[in-house]
């Protein structure tokens, strides 16, 4: 039994998919599937049942997830702990999504280490898939996303509402143009935006995450919807131009952190994030 028989365990059942997995991880579906048949073979006992639909845990797989959980965190916290100087007394991982590092992670940041100068802090933006396998396996301790899944042992907490607006390189826009790009901002979002523009044709062109929007538009000219957090300083410099009239909409923000975490930071970290967002902090 080792560290990625354990990860390969825990990204199927975080995915449901050996074949999601695979690809997750970067590995052939052979070799997935030899992981878990030598892990099996350890143990003793049959860790997924599959299907068409995909795999499900087996009454075995199910109890051997906490244990697949502790040797992952167990070697992480190893990885991160030993090679840290003497002054640190402890390490916390963060993670979020690109937009959510625009102000509000970074602040967080300064927060914490105002707060705790002897922790040291590993932060990395990712999608919700990614953050939601390393939560799941215990190598993150805290993640911020927009479209969270629901795994026991974790907990997904509402933070506060982004407010997605229309911006524009030009500033006479009054509705998107031929050279609008429409950001993936999941499918709240889409059900939003198409009922608000129902005879829209297929945007140009699409991205996957507003930071690509903002890039487009600056060099090419164009417009997209954006968080106001993010929008409101390319406002300010004259780079960017809010479209007027056009309907805004509310879009959640969540963070997913362990139910039962042994981390000693983990509670000031939160803490911090509440307060954050309670004072207005996405602002910052």
């Amino acid at each position: 039994m080792d560290i990625n028989q354990a990860r390969t365990f825990l990204a199927i059942a975080a995915h449901g998919s050996f074949i999601e997995a695979a690809q997750r991880l970067h590995l052939t579906q052979s070799t997935v599937s030899a992981r878990i048949q030598r892990l099996e073979e350890e143990l003793g006992v049959r860790l997924f049942v599959r299907n068409r639909s995909g795999a499900t845990l087996t009454v075995g797989g199910r109890r051997y997830t906490e244990y697949a959980k502790r040797l992952v965190l167990t070697a992480e916290q190893a990885r991160h702990h030993v090679g840290l100087p003497s002054r640190y007394r402890a390490n916390l991982r963060i993670g979020g999504r690109i937009a959510l590092w625009e102000g509000l992670m970074p602040a967080w940041v300064l927060w914490l280490r105002a707060r705790a100068a002897d922790v040291a802090v590993r932060g990395e933006i990712g999608f919700e898939e990614d953050l939601m396998r390393r939560l799941i396996e215990g190598s993150l301790d805290i993640g911020l996303m927009y479209s969270p899944s629901h795994s026991p042992g974790l907990v997904v907490e509402h933070l506060f509402d982004e407010t997605l607006m229309l911006v524009s390189s030009r500033p006479g826009d009054v509705q998107p143009g031929d050279d609008y790009i429409y950001v993936e901002w999941g499918p709240a979002f889409d059900i939003q935006h198409t009922q608000s523009y129902p005879d829209i044709e297929p945007p140009p062109q699409v991205v996957n995450i507003g930071w690509l929007g903002v890039q487009l538009m600056l060099a090419n000219g164009g417009a997209c919807y954006l968080p106001a957090r993010m929008a409101e300083p390319l406002v300010a410099a004259g780079r960017l131009h809010p479209v007027a009239g056009a309907p805004r909409f509310p879009h959640p923000t969540y963070m997913v952190y362990a139910k039962d975490s042994d981390n000693p930071i983990v509670a000031l970290a939160l803490e911090g994030l509440r307060a954050l967002s309670r004072a207005g902090g996405t602002n910052a």
